[in-house]
Parts: C-alpha cells; structure tokens; sequence
C-alpha cells in the first residue's frame, strides 16, 4: 500500500505564482471594465498634454528651441513624454484613494487574495493606460513634424524605458492612495509637487538657459535623466552638461526608477496589509 506524498516545494510554489497571475488579471479586469463608466479623468490626460504639446511645440517654440535642436518639436517631445508618464502618478493615487474610501479595498482583503496581487492588478491596468497616452502622443509628435533617427531597436528601448519610468510612478501613486486621507487629498499633495519638478528639469529647456544655481537641480534631476535618455535613444538632440549625471543620463534613467519600485511596492503592501476596516 502507497503512501501519500506531499507536494514537492517547486510544485506549491508554482501554483502560489500560477495563483498570483490569476488574481492580477483578475483585478487588472475589473480595473479596465471600470475605465469606460468613468471616462472623463482618462480623457482629460488625453487631451491635456496634447494641449501642452501644441501650446509650446507651436507658440513657443522659437523662443525656447536650443541651439543644439533643429526645430523646438524634436526637443520638447521627449520631455512631454516623461511629463506624462510622471503625471500618471496623480490618477493612480486618486483612484487608489477613492477605493479605499468607499471600502472597496476591504471587500479586496476579505477575499483569498494576496495584497500583492491585488495592488500588481492595478498597476498592469494603469501601465495599460500609460501605454494608450504615450501612443497618442507620439501620434501627435508625428502629425506636428517630430521624428526619430536611426532605426528601430533604440525607439523602442526609449519606449521601453518610458513604461519603466511610468511603472515607478504607479507604485509611487499607489503608494500615495493609500496614505492619502480621501481622494481630494491627492490632487493637493501630488501636483504642487510634480509640476516643479518637471519644470526644473531638462524638460522644456536647457539647463545652460537657467540661474546658475539651478544647473546643477536641473542636471541632477531623476526626471532630466530620462529625459535626456529619451532624447538620446530617439536621436533627438540632448542638452549634455560636465556633470556625471549629465554625461551618464542612461543609468540613472533606469536605476532611479528600479529604485523607486524597489522601495515603494513593498511599503504600499505593508501599508495594504495594515489598512482599518
């Protein structure tokens, strides 16, 4: 007669992981059905940066194209781009607010569940979306006479790179919701801190056009390093500086956001995990 066995460790764990990725869709499902019945904040980031876009891709742009830039559109357009990508973070953080005040997220911890994949399924649906925008504006960038050089494979590490920067800010975002007091908080607490940044960056212009005590902020920047790299995977032309975070904007690019995920996923499911009822 045979006696039982108990499952070997890989077996439990990739049915723990197999488990994982079913619960992640599951939410990332439920987060996209819910993006049609309220369509106007989705929209709004639409249309916003393609406003900016038009605004000082065509009023500004003489004025404030660099030297080193052709045309002010080839430069502005990666900057955008981040800009977007950066801002993302402020609906991330509402929507995340607005579920836990209306209890949504303790019907979530009452089911059998992970923390983890609860908040992974909302981060895949706003990559999702983060993916849409930056589509739509790099339509926008074409139709408006930007374009890349090279070929294909450096695009689209830029593009690549972009998503990772987006992914870092919806951790960040996700984070915020949940120590954020209520939804209206947010919009208080995120955009007095991101439009700063972006602006003392290499976003809109060189950092040589600022107050000497501004370069190094400006070149210094997480945000101008993915600018810059952007830039420079795109073949756009790139303000450089003697910095080393100017001459190394790449690896910065990447490392920061990594960072950034690497410490505010697990605080966010901490803080997940901890919620009142």
């Amino acid at each position: 007669m045979s006696t039982p066995t108990t499952p070997r460790p890989e077996t439990a764990e990739r049915g723990t992981v197999r488990t994982f990725l079913a619960d992640t869709r599951t939410i990332a499902r439920r987060s996209l059905i819910h993006i049609p019945r309220a369509p106007e904040e989705p929209i709004l980031a639409l249309v916003i940066p393609v406003m900016l876009l038009l605004l000082f891709g065509t009023v500004f742009g003489e004025v404030m194209a660099p030297p080193t830039a052709t045309t002010y559109m080839e430069f502005l357009l990666p900057g955008i781009l981040v800009m977007v990508m950066m801002y993302g973070v402020a609906g991330t953080a509402t929507g995340i607010a607005r579920d836990v005040s209306r209890e949504v997220m303790d019907r979530f911890r009452s089911m059998p569940m992970s923390a983890a994949a609860i908040l992974s399924g909302r981060a895949c649906t706003d990559l999702v979306r983060g993916a849409v925008e930056l589509a739509v504006l790099l339509l926008g960038g074409l139709m408006l006479g930007w374009r890349w050089e090279g070929g294909i494979a450096a695009p689209a590490a830029a593009i690549g790179l972009l998503l990772l920067f987006r992914f870092a800010m919806i951790w960040v975002g996700i984070l915020l919701g949940l120590l954020a007091p209520g939804p209206d908080a947010v919009g208080l607490v995120v955009y007095p801190l991101a439009f700063p940044l972006s602006v003392l960056s290499t976003t809109f212009l060189a950092p040589q056009s600022m107050p000497d005590w501004l370069v190094p902020i400006a070149e210094w920047s997480p945000i101008s390093a993915v600018v810059e790299a952007v830039r420079e995977l795109f073949g756009n032309p790139t303000v450089g500086g003697e910095s080393w975070a100017a001459q190394h904007p790449l690896f910065l690019a990447v490392a920061a956001p990594l960072a950034l995920v690497a410490v505010c996923a697990p605080l966010a499911i901490y803080r997940f995990r901890r919620l009142t009822t």
